[in-house]
This record gives structure tokens, C-alpha cells and sequence, in this order.
């Protein structure tokens, strides 16, 4: 293909020949056992002039954009066998409790086993810093910021939020539960000791949640909070959420009659990206949408 891309564009066997490095009876030899191969004349040969026949022009067309995909195989075979130990560093938010992470993890680490994958989580703020300081390769979080051109903001899907009461709240009894009516019963955020009061404010001052704050470590420890009836934990659904469990129910949040929706994404440093880092991010969007 290599060869006869070159006839054609030089337009002549002879400078084809000096730009392959072969001579000119070898580079006519691969394009006779070229058209052998195929079974089809591709180049029509008059005297020291040839022109290409219909199925030439189809080949040379095809080839060109063969050539280039194997060119790009060949460079990211090159850099994976250059790296002694490949890695993908993934941080997700303390409160995520969807499944379709967990089935990425698991589907990447089948398409590439040369990847050693490590799994960190954290609240917005410390997967932030996470991506600054090389911590992370690349993030699931919610937008809080406006999209910063040095980051690849890769948008997954607008989440629905969620309220998980217990059963035992008086909010248990209805279909969804508003804004307003939250303010009366405690808000339990996950978050690590150094992070709370930038998470109460957020909570507080833009998304607009009030009343009083309560702290959990981790989401297991804030839904055994809420079966306590302690409270009520926001959630959102990013992909498939679990059952929620003995004792608890989980509502709508709803603000001026419609649904309250957040918008969830993965994000990367742009100078950091690589094949593998997009890859993943394609194949957690695919099974968000499925």
C-alpha cells in the first residue's frame, strides 16, 4: 500500500523508488504483485505514462486512510511497551453510590490488563487538588465551577436529586419532598473533618439547603444515620442507584415544581491526557446511557 500510495502521489516510479529507498524495477515488481494479489488492474500503463483505473482510485482512497490508523497503532504500541508499569489513578466523590463506576472498572480492566488501576475518593475539593497535584489521572464529580479551558470537561449526564429520609419522618408519606420542607430536618453530608464547612456552605449557600448540617465519613456511616432518623442524606442519581435499604425512603427533590438536577462529569487535565484516560471516560458514559 505504502509503495503504491507513493507512485501515485510522486506521480512517477521513479521518484516513487528514491522516496521508498528501493529501486525503481523493485517498487514496480510490489505494485505487479500488488495488482497479482488482487486479481484487478490498478494502474493502466502507456509507454513511460500510466493513469490509475477505477478500482486503483478506489484503492488508493482506502489506503491512505488505512496507512494513517496503522501508523497510529504503531506509536501507541511503541509507548505502551516503552512503560514498564502503565497506571490509571481514578478519584470519585465520597457520596457516589452508583454501580455503572463499578462496571467500568471492571470492563476496562478486561479490555486492558496492562493497566493497573487505582481508586481513590474524596469530596469535590480534594479530588480538585487530587487533579492539580497529579493525585488523580482524571475525576467523577459534580460542576461547581464554571468549565476551565486547562481541563478536559468531559459531561456524563444531568443527575436527578434525591432526598433518603426514614421511614419513620413525617416526609415518608409523600410522593417527593420540596426544598422548603427539608429546612426542618437535618442535612447529613459525607465528608471528611478538614472539608465540612466548605461542603455546609455549598450545600447551604448554593444549592440552598438549610436548617442544620450533620457529618458522616463515608456513605455507609451517613445511611445508618438516616435509618436513625437523624436526618435526611442528598443523593443523586448517577446511573443505577442500590435499594436504599431497611427503614428509609427515598424521594424526589423537587424546586418550583421541577425535579432539582446537578450536573456530573469527568474531568482531566488536558496536557495529561492519554488514550487510556478516554477510553475509560467512553466507557463509563456508554453504560450511563444504557
Amino acid at each position: 500500500m505504502k509503495y503504491f500510495i507513493s507512485v501515485v502521489e510522486c506521480n512517477s516510479f521513479t521518484e516513487a523508488a528514491e522516496q521508498c529507498y528501493i529501486s525503481q524495477s523493485a517498487i514496480s515488481q510490489q505494485i505487479r504483485s500488488l495488482e497479482k494479489e488482487l486479481g484487478v488492474e490498478l494502474i493502466h500503463r502507456e509507454n513511460r505514462r500510466f493513469t490509475l483505473t477505477p478500482a486503483g482510485e478506489y484503492f488508493y482512497e482506502q489506503s491512505k486512510g488505512i496507512l494513517n490508523e496503522v501508523e497510529d497503532i504503531l506509536r501507541e504500541t511503541f509507548r505502551i511497551g516503552k512503560d514498564k508499569e502503565m497506571e490509571l489513578k481514578i478519584g470519585y466523590l465520597r457520596c457516589y453510590s452508583g454501580q455503572e463506576l463499578h462496571q467500568a472498572v471492571a470492563e476496562f480492566s478486561r479490555l486492558y490488563p496492562e493497566v493497573s488501576i487505582h481508586i481513590v475518593n474524596g469530596t469535590h475539593e480534594e479530588l480538585y487538588d487530587l487533579l492539580r497535584f497529579g493525585g488523580a489521572d482524571l475525576v467523577l464529580t459534580d460542576q461547581r465551577r464554571a468549565f476551565s479551558d486547562k481541563y478536559a470537561n468531559f459531561q456524563l449526564l444531568k443527575c436527578s436529586c434525591y432526598a433518603e429520609l426514614s421511614v419513620r419522618s413525617p416526609l415518608a408519606e409523600q410522593e417527593s419532598v420540596t426544598m422548603e420542607e427539608l429546612k426542618r430536618q437535618a442535612c447529613i453530608l459525607i465528608s471528611s473533618r478538614e472539608q465540612q464547612n466548605i461542603e455546609e456552605d455549598y450545600y447551604k449557600n448554593t444549592l440552598g439547603f438549610g436548617g442544620r448540617f450533620l457529618f458522616a465519613e463515608n456513605l455507609e456511616e451517613g445511611r445508618l444515620m438516616v435509618a436513625g432518623n437523624r436526618g435526611f442524606l442528598p443523593v443523586e442519581r448517577v446511573g443505577t442507584l442500590p435499594p436504599c435499604g431497611t427503614g428509609v425512603k427515598r424521594l424526589p427533590v423537587m424546586e418550583q415544581g421541577q425535579q432539582l438536577k446537578r450536573n456530573y462529569c469527568l474531568f482531566w487535565v488536558k496536557e495529561n491526557a492519554s488514550y487510556y484516560i478516554e477510553e475509560f471516560a467512553e466507557i463509563l458514559r456508554k453504560l450511563l446511557k444504557e
